[in-house]
């Protein structure tokens, strides 16, 4: 039996106390019958009110970064440690956002893992291409340089991750990869991850690109989409809802 989609979604810089409370108290009515896994990742001073807001429910509580570092004079940084304080069960490392406006570079972003993964919290690993390497026929160079440098730190830990492909030209633009296009990519990080470990069935591979009420169900019939990470659309109760019903045919 394959193991039940994921479905997580980033908030990216968004959200309130309040509005944060309207918007999981209406997921949470609408749950019903989701069979799918869920999470939300969420900035990080809304943890605290989060952690208590999704206590008893099946959605889990996720990061949306992590410090390098494990503890020390690094202001403004937030460690692994602190998250699992908070009950944190996901973090996404590596980013298209945080690639290009913070400039973290693929051994940042391998690093960032391995302190999650130390800290019992599972890192969604992120990799995409731009539009311009995609045109230069780079896509799969570029997704297979940024994963192996994840595989190259963390080894026989490789089995407890979670892989996002986020096509950068998709993200908040509108535009979707295709199912076809989609699935293509996500067969060669299958096939990268089955060489680098022999528990490769134990991680999933999300499509992080504009994933929505309307496509998620195209996208997530695809042999090889184990499930999505979630922008906007995770900021609409209805929109996330309708998702996690679709992951959970």
């Amino acid at each position: 039996m394959s193991k039940p989609k994921l479905i997580l979604g980033n908030w990216k810089m968004n959200g309130g106390l309040s509005a944060n409370q309207a918007l999981l108290d209406e997921i949470k009515t609408g749950l019903g019958a989701v069979r799918c896994r869920a999470g939300v990742c969420v900035p990080a001073p809304y943890l605290a009110q989060v952690q208590l807001l999704l206590a008893g429910t099946p959605i889990a509580l996720g990061a949306q970064d992590v410090s390098i570092h494990a503890a020390g004079a690094y202001t403004g940084e937030v460690s692994a440690t602190m998250l699992r304080d908070f009950g944190v069960r996901y973090c996404i490392v590596g980013h298209s956002e945080r690639r290009q406006y913070h400039r973290e570079s693929e051994v940042d972003v391998a690093l960032k893992a391995k302190q999650a993964l130390a800290c019992g919290i599972t890192p969604i690993v992120c990799v995409g291409e731009t539009l311009a390497q995609r045109e230069a026929g780079d896509t799969e160079a570029v997704v297979k340089r940024q994963l192996a440098a994840v595989i190259h730190e963390n080894g026989h830990c490789i089995s407890e991750i979670v892989v996002a492909y986020e096509p950068v030209w998709a993200i908040g633009t509108g535009r979707t990869a295709t199912p076809e296009q989609a699935q293509e990519v996500h067969a060669v990080l299958r096939a990268q991850i089955k060489a680098a470990t022999a528990h490769h069935e134990r991680v999933s591979i999300l499509y992080g690109g504009s994933m929505n009420a309307a496509n998620a169900e195209q996208l997530l019939s695809q042999p090889d989409v184990d499930g999505g990470l979630i922008g906007g659309a995770a900021l609409k109760a209805a929109d996330f809802l309708t998702i996690l019903r679709a992951a959970s045919r």
